[in-house]
């Protein structure tokens, strides 16, 4: 470890921003009883809020990628910022350039006017296992140049706001400050951006984030050569693959992506996807797990061809898909009682047909409309005015359809509900 600080040391840089935020400030800013008899002359006469800036001073950490000055950091490092200063460890400071950012992957690329700069050795996250040694280099709480170590705690982790960012997650000792610094493996490359930590107090708690390089790569290139960044898109939404689902699909095992919904005229809609398939590969590469595919197929440049492997009522299949940019209501139906048929004896709902009307408001061409819930349904997770669209990747559209499919289950269903505007299949375990 002590090897790679000294060879990497000089390449990670501390970064320091001048901004201004906006905010509002005005009679709001001091809350007024109602019941005060000078309620109403303020609430008539109050001096209107007016926006007005407050100064923001942040610190962070960044990497150079390239001997003339390119520089790597988080966007939320610099996306407030007026003014950039990179600082290197030989105390020469830079006014940088943001040459750009983008904040689906939470990558800022800068720009310093200097030459032969030492430079990090970039590598492969794909290539990371869990329990790895690594080791993070940064300028935590603006302690320049510290130097912390532990192991990968898990990869692939799918964080909320996180984009489409399979994060690596460490137990390395990341705070405030560390953002935008480099995550080295033991052979001294750099394998992640961290970016993020899980904590209740501000501080470390031991959990960390990271961006794989790979991903961070992907956006200075971009970036560099064409001054903006374009993602991939399927158009498709999708869930994870639990046991009871895998189970459901005739899988062997658990992996791979479950289509949920797939959204009209998209290219995954264009491509024949549906709702059931699982995607398990994609151009030769296997896909564990929901957030992977995302990190991949945001990877590949809109228009390109992506070959998936997709099971598909227990068969595999191959599906080509000319995969879009991703640039930057439906309502339930009422839960009335007509029309209602009940299977309380093995899944537990009472369903009805959707009317006509209702099938227009959803968006959806059949389905059945959940009334009441209990038992195995109710121990799911359904509830009472959801849709539920198919049984293990048949469509439904009437009462007895549902029943004679629950009666040819085996222990386990995975039934697509809708709930509002997402559409998601449960694992129900039948007993």
């Amino acid at each position: 470890m002590a090897a790679i600080v000294a060879r990497n040391g000089q390449s990670v840089v501390n970064i320091s921003i001048a901004g201004t935020h906006k905010v509002k400030s005005g009679m709001s800013d001091t809350p007024i009883d109602p019941e005060d008899p000078f309620f109403d002359l303020f609430r008539r006469f109050g001096i209107p809020q007016q926006p007005s800036e407050t100064p923001v001073h942040a610190l962070g950490s960044g990497f150079i990628v390239s001997p003339d000055g390119t520089i790597l950091t988080n966007a939320h490092v610099v996306e407030d910022a007026d003014e950039v200063t990179v600082k290197l460890t030989d105390k020469r400071e830079f006014r940088a350039k943001v040459l750009g950012m983008d904040k689906a992957s939470d990558i800022a690329v800068l720009k310093i006017q200097a030459e032969n700069l030492p430079v990090v050795q970039i590598g492969k996250a794909d290539q990371v296992k869990v329990g790895e040694w690594v080791l993070a280099i940064g300028s935590p709480f603006g302690f320049e140049n510290s130097a912390t170590a532990g192991i990968v705690s898990a990869k692939s982790r799918s964080l909320p706001d996180g984009g489409y960012v399979p994060f690596i997650q460490t137990d390395v000792a990341v705070n405030p400050g560390n953002s935008g610094g480099p995550l080295f493996n033991t052979a001294g490359e750099v394998i992640g951006v961290n970016s993020q930590i899980y904590s209740r107090s501000g501080g470390y708690q031991g959990l960390s984030f990271a961006i794989p390089i790979d991903v961070a790569m992907n956006v200075e290139k971009q970036i560099v050569e064409h001054g903006k960044v374009e993602h991939g898109r399927l158009g498709v939404m999708v869930q994870e693959v639990s046991q009871p689902l895998a189970q459901s699909f005739g899988l062997s095992k658990p992996g791979g992506a479950l289509v949920g919904n797939v959204e009209k005229g998209s290219p995954a809609a264009k491509a024949g996807l549906a709702s059931g398939d699982v995607i398990l590969g994609i151009n030769g590469r296997d896909i564990a797990s929901s957030g992977e595919l995302a990190a991949v197929v945001a990877n590949i440049h809109p228009g390109d061809t992506a070959k998936l492997q997709v099971w598909r009522k227990g068969s595999m299949h191959s599906v080509e898909v000319s995969v879009g940019s991703a640039t930057g209501s439906n309502t339930l139906a009422s839960s009335d009682k007509r029309e209602s048929e009940t299977d309380h004896g093995k899944l537990g709902v009472s369903v009805r047909p959707l009317t006509s009307d209702e099938l227009a408001e959803a968006g959806v061409k059949g389905g059945l409309v959940v009334q009441d819930v209990s038992g195995p349904a109710a121990a799911a997770g359904i509830q009472a005015g959801d849709i539920l669209l198919s049984v293990n990747g048949e469509a439904l559209a009437k009462p007895e359809q549902l029943r004679s499919l629950i009666a040819k289950a085996g222990k386990h269903v995975a039934i697509l509900v809708e709930r509002g505007n997402t559409k998601l299949f449960v694992p129900i375990d039948l007993g």
